[in-house]
């Protein structure tokens, strides 16, 4: 008669066999639940993190475009291929862009890049200043996401009337001892004068325009011959500005794009994936080196329990098992300690990864298939860990098993 073992039966056994040892078996599965807790952590903690990027990513290098046209060098000579035009508000309202602005060099003749907050000159130099002198549109401000600290900020008035008013960075107000405007404040650029209308500080973007001289561009372009923006800034909302920087070339270039060079931030969804990469490579193998360590261990402890086991081996053999029932027995028991290991390391797991998450104030990002394939891992782990005890107990004949039981 062919023996047979049923589900049932097997199922039995390895119950059986499994908490015969509870201490035993607690110790071999600690090692596959901390291999399957650093699996699933580590990928848990790589998601939150990258998908963290799109909250807390430094959101002025992720919104900021800027636009310069391209030079060409004739006769010794840089040229820009294309003229930008100063009332960049105009030609660009597009969808996500939140500011757009423009600036340039307003180089004063004679070299009157000195700067002074009295007609008199000190011979001490204490009222006077190296300044940089800029000609900028009105949309400046918010594009390079200034603060107006005293005064007012230049309106469209002040552009179409080309009235003589300047702005001061705040650096620049300090090095010329102005730290408060009346109203009548005026500096000095060369021998003309120029009404102080504010200072601006706390400048996110073109941070060097806080030790300079702002002019309304129309004034510029009228007194120092400014005749084109040199650079256009723009502020998007986020997400936003690879699109915004495709779309603004062509409207400020239209028949050129290529005549003008867009400077945009990297995507925010490759910089997530570089983010997942790196973590996921850093802790990656301190999962599998761990995997590996509670493989061998459930190996050890699985074959330990074979030599144990040798006289019951030898008798079921003796009363009809197959050696395929005695090897399906232990890998049984080896995929129960795996299959336990692995719905213990996903609970882990997830703890872990909501855990950091709260604790960085975070939002928890998790694929559901990690958790709900590591007890399948742990079950392939227990499998592989058991196959060679369970071929060792197998391969035993009736006769000798019985004898060394004995």
């Amino acid at each position: 008669m062919r023996a047979r073992l049923s589900w049932r039966d097997l199922v039995g056994e390895t119950v059986a066999g499994v908490m015969a040892r509870p201490v035993r078996t607690i110790l071999t599965v600690l090692g596959t639940v901390l291999g399957v807790a650093a699996l699933v952590a580590t990928l848990g903690i790589s998601r939150t993190a990258g998908n963290q990027i799109v909250g807390t990513f430094d959101a002025l290098e992720a919104t900021g475009v800027a636009v310069q046209p391209v030079t060409s060098s004739v006769n010794g000579q840089s040229r820009a291929l294309v003229a930008l035009p100063w009332n960049v508000e105009e030609h660009l309202r597009l969808n996500g862009l939140r500011a757009v602005g423009a600036l340039a060099d307003a180089k004063v003749a004679g070299g009157g890049q000195v700067v002074r907050r009295s007609s008199v000159r000190d011979p001490k130099g204490t009222n006077e200043a190296s300044l940089r002198t800029v000609a900028v549109s009105p949309g400046l401000l918010e594009a390079i996401r200034g603060r107006v600290v005293q005064g007012r900020w230049f309106d469209r008035g002040n552009v179409d009337r080309r009235d003589r008013v300047v702005v001061l960075g705040a650096g620049a107000a300090e090095r010329l001892g102005l730290t408060r405007l009346d109203g009548r404040t005026a500096v000095f650029v060369g021998d003309e004068a120029f009404t102080v209308l504010g200072i601006v500080g706390d400048m996110a973007r073109e941070k060097d325009l806080d030790d300079a001289v702002l002019f309304p561009w129309s004034l510029a372009a009228e007194r120092f011959g400014a005749a084109a923006p040199a650079k256009v800034v723009i502020d998007t909302d986020l997400g936003a500005a690879q699109q915004v920087a495709k779309q603004a070339a062509l409207a400020l270039s239209p028949n050129d794009p290529n005549a003008v060079r867009v400077s945009a931030p990297a995507s925010l969804q490759a910089t997530r994936r570089g983010v997942e990469g790196d973590v996921d490579a850093l802790f990656l193998v301190l999962g599998i080196v761990t995997l590996v360590v509670g493989a061998i261990g459930i190996a050890n402890v699985t074959l330990v329990t074979v030599m144990e086991r040798v006289g019951e081996i030898g008798l079921r053999r003796a009363m009809g098992a197959a050696r395929r029932h005695i090897a399906y027995q232990f890998l049984a028991e080896s995929a129960a300690m795996g299959l336990l290991g692995g719905i213990v390391g996903a609970s882990v797991g997830v703890s872990v990864t909501v855990g950091v998450a709260m604790t960085r104030q975070w939002t928890p990002v998790l694929d559901a298939r990690v958790p709900l394939a590591a007890p399948l891992l742990g079950v392939v782990i227990g499998l592989v860990a058991g196959a060679y005890p369970a071929l060792r107990a197998a391969a035993m004949e009736p006769v000798d098993a019985l004898r060394s039981g004995i």
